[in-house]
């Protein structure tokens, strides 16, 4: 029986989803309480660093790991019900492509399995690989086995793609060409949500960005917000025989640094620094003031920043403050 399908804006719902493994020191809590709704044709990066429980969660959305508590809602069905339908496409860490096939052959065998399939040329095409249909899959590298999995996530013509580190083994060029090919996807409408260790990739690509730390989300909104959270800009110029201790006490500065005749001066409150060293330091010139980076910022809001073990952490738009119970995600 084909599911009753929901609007496309339902999109994907993840409601109180908790999740924790047995380890050898004891209870391991991989997530702890998520709440994600992302709408129908968003791009969505999820970030964070090894053990946040980013793969566990994509694990629960494609329903290969059953939540503790919580549930999954994807286009108004349940994971099992989607994936019937070929409206999920994954590709995950793990895994590898059918040996003793080409690729037309094993991208035509994935079609079979689904009821509204892309045509194979389709596919190649919007994957960036009509130059390797007819190679045999033990014959491509590294990057071109990661860029056929991408094709095979597609094929079934999904709704939803769900990647997991999909850039990971591709060289500079191949990580380009994978996503002029995902540009092309997402212009139909599309969702997608990434996990991914490359920064510079979520800030350029992904609409938004969901960041966790430690099973839990602790922040969510583009990219611009996730930088802002992080507060404070940089100040840097030239002065030469800088005094650092007079440096350090003006204004809206939080520290110094000094290269040479170089000083950066890093801030909780650049205007009112800026003025300050102008009207102390008016020799000083080569003014530049930038805010903080996405790595800036995913390092400060998923470290610990309090001696006694909880986190100073904050979220932007759409949650709440993360709670740190000091367990291991």
């Amino acid at each position: 029986m084909t599911p009753t399908l929901s609007p496309p804006t339902a999109g994907i719902v993840l409601r109180g989803l908790v999740k924790s493994f047995t380890g050898p020191n004891g209870p391991v809590h991989a997530v702890r309480g998520v709440d994600i709704t992302i709408a129908a044709g968003e791009t969505v990066a999820l970030l964070g660093p090894n053990g946040a429980g980013k793969s566990t969660t994509i694990d629960m959305l494609l329903g290969l790991t059953k939540p503790d508590a919580g549930d999954v809602h994807l286009f108004g069905m349940t994971p099992k019900e989607a994936i019937a339908h070929g409206a999920i496409g994954a590709m995950l860490q793990t895994g590898a492509v059918l040996s003793d096939l080409s690729v037309r052959e094993l991208l035509d065998m994935m079609g079979s399995l689904y009821p509204h399939p892309l045509s194979v040329d389709e596919t190649l095409e919007l994957a960036g690989i009509r130059d390797l249909a007819d190679r045999k899959t033990t014959k491509l590298s590294g990057g071109q086995t990661q860029r056929v999995r991408f094709a095979v996530a597609m094929v079934s013509n999904p709704d939803l793609l769900a990647l997991d580190e999909p850039t990971v083994a591709m060289d500079v060029e191949g990580r380009h060409q994978f996503w002029a090919s995902m540009r092309a996807f997402t212009s139909r409408g599309k969702t997608v949500l990434f996990a991914t260790h490359y920064l510079e990739e979520a800030d350029a690509y992904a609409d938004r960005i969901i960041l966790m730390a430690r099973g839990e989300v602790v922040a969510d909104g583009p990219s611009t917000e996730i930088k802002a959270a992080a507060g404070g800009r940089t100040i840097r110029g030239t002065l030469p025989g800088a005094d650092l201790a007079a440096l350090a006490a003006l204004d809206g500065v939080r520290s110094v640094d000094q290269r040479g005749d170089s000083i950066t001066l890093d801030c909780t409150d650049s205007d009112s620094a800026v003025r300050a060293l102008l009207h102390e330091f008016p020799g000083v010139r080569d003014l530049e003031i930038t805010g903080a980076g996405l790595e800036a910022a995913f390092l400060q809001l998923t470290g610990d920043n309090d001696a006694d073990g909880t986190d100073a952490r904050t979220t932007t738009g759409r949650n709440t403050t993360a709670r740190n119970d000091g367990v291991p995600a």
